[in-house]
């Protein structure tokens, strides 16, 4: 390989998997933190650290009106907000020195449960607003293209074959859905993996029930990962899809819909790897997740976009599992508080933090090993030491 294509294949890989993939965080994380600081400012609480990263400073300044200093630091793999009263960036602890009225009247761990609550849920409720906006703002400017639910070709030796559908077969219900589009036929048979499908087909002027057994197999998804998903064996009929254009009020409607069959999906997936119905290799870290903006990012702008809305909305719900460390675990410690009229012990949060963050980062490990095995270099090491 001559020096300039080497050198060419480098600038690509850095531009595509690396700055893309930090550009898009940075975004996802600057509107989860915003979230966080805007609502603090809001209830009169000071900001002392807004930061884009974890680690020393790189470069910032300071807001000489709010006493904020804003900041990029070395580590660019998340963020947070340090409010004025907190010993660390989490807000798991307070500052133990005296403070005077003055200074309590600005410190988040001096004002009410309710307001706290308020600060810590504003970071993934801006992660969903964004996501909603995001979706609608695609779905007004590009439209949005919808195709009816007939089958336009079936696969041979597939589950569809098998089952007996033809072309021009249009599919009312699956498992007692109803299904208005082709992309709703998709949405269904990826999430119900672990049973037969049950469909309700007009063929004609009859209508037939068909049962059908997607089979699983291993193939690359969008944004370039390798997962495994069930597979029906049918195409839509491309002759009948059509680009609908939206108003603001109906892109909104719309961008409504689609986040919540999202997050009902994701939801979903994470209760069938649980179960054990769903492969947990599907889980991704952060090697997966720069793929998936690198190939976002050569699919052109439209798919740099909806991946980034996409993992707004992932970190949104992320941030909001009941686990100490994550906002949701506050929420819960917050909800605790508010039941019993005083917080928990510091002993007591002090162990939930760290079984929290014990759970983080063994969520970290496992998904960047399931990054790491997916490799294509991975398969080679198997073969040397095999």
């Amino acid at each position: 390989m001559e020096l300039s294509t080497l050198l060419n294949s480098v600038i690509h890989g850095v531009w595509y998997y690396v700055v893309i993939f930090l550009l898009i965080l940075t975004v996802v994380v600057f509107v989860h933190e915003m979230g966080h600081f805007l609502v603090a400012r809001w209830n009169g609480i000071r900001v002392d650290v807004f930061s884009i990263g974890f680690g020393p400073e790189v470069w910032g300044w300071t807001d000489p009106k709010t006493g904020t200093r804003w900041r990029f630091s070395l580590v660019p793999l998340g963020g947070y907000v340090k409010f004025f009263g907190d010993a660390d960036a989490a807000s798991a602890t307070g500052d133990d020195r005296p403070m005077t009225d003055e200074e309590k009247a600005v410190s988040f761990q001096h004002k009410r449960v309710g307001q706290r609550a308020a600060v810590v849920f504003a970071g993934p409720a801006a992660n969903f607003i964004f996501a909603i906006l995001g979706l609608a703002g695609l779905f007004l400017v590009l439209g949005q293209a919808v195709t009816e639910p007939v089958v336009g070709a079936v696969q041979a030796g597939s589950a569809a074959e098998a089952a007996g559908l033809r072309a021009g077969d249009r599919i009312n219900a699956i498992n007692g859905t109803p299904v208005d589009r082709f992309q709703d036929i998709q949405r269904i048979v990826r999430i119900e993996i672990e049973r037969p499908l049950d469909l309700s087909v007009q063929r004609g002027t009859e209508t037939l029930a068909i049962e059908a057994r997607p089979k699983v197999v291993q193939r690359k998804g969008v944004f370039g990962d390798m997962e495994k998903v069930p597979v029906l064996g049918i195409a839509a009929d491309s002759a009948r899809t059509t680009l609908i254009s939206h108003t603001p009020g109906s892109a909104l409607a719309e961008a409504l819909r689609e986040t919540e069959g999202m997050v009902r999906s994701t939801f979903i997936g994470i209760g069938q790897m649980i179960n054990g119905t769903r492969d947990s290799d599907e889980l991704g870290g952060p090697i997966r997740i720069a793929k998936g903006a690198g190939e976002a990012a050569q699919l052109g702008l439209s798919s740099v976009v909806f991946y980034t809305i996409l993992l707004s909305l992932n970190l949104g719900l992320i941030n909001l599992f009941p686990i100490p460390v994550l906002d949701g675990g506050h929420l819960v410690f917050y909800a605790i508080e508010a039941i019993l009229g005083r917080p928990l012990g510091e002993r007591a949060q002090e162990y939930g933090f760290r079984v929290g963050l014990f759970l983080v980062l063994a969520l970290m490990v496992f998904a960047t090993r399931n990054d790491i095995v997916a490799l294509p270099i991975w398969q080679v090491v198997k073969q040397l030491f095999s």
